[in-house]
């Protein structure tokens, strides 16, 4: 059993969660069981299979986690993207927030193949 809150990209993940509910609190009220709702469970999903992988007990096991996060990020990726195509963030907060997810999968992407080994 590993120890999740060691894990960077873990960390990398919890603070890209905290950006996506600040920035989404400026969505319009009409998106709250829409995109915001969708935008933020893809987000916590991703550092919450993180830590629910470190706690089994094979790195086959918590592999299956990390590419479950992984599927998450990706559909953060395109939420984020439609988020800008709607005019709900500007394109520099898209930038920055596309970069972070983008790292994040660098990351579990190399997590993954270490687990595999």
């Amino acid at each position: 059993m590993k120890d999740f809150k060691k894990l960077k990209v873990w960390e990398k993940a919890h603070k890209l969660v905290l950006h996506i509910y600040k920035i989404t609190q400026d969505f319009p009220k009409d998106e709250r069981y829409g995109l915001t709702s969708q935008m933020r469970r893809a987000s916590v999903s991703i550092p919450a299979n993180i830590a629910e992988g470190c706690g089994k007990r094979s790195d086959a096991d918590f592999a299956r986690f990390v590419q479950i996060a992984f599927g998450s990020a990706s559909e953060l990726e395109y939420h984020l993207l439609l988020s800008c195509d709607l005019g709900y963030i500007q394109t520099a907060n898209y930038e920055i927030l596309s970069s972070q997810v983008a790292e994040i999968k660098r990351m579990l992407s190399g997590l993954l193949k270490t687990l595999r080994r």
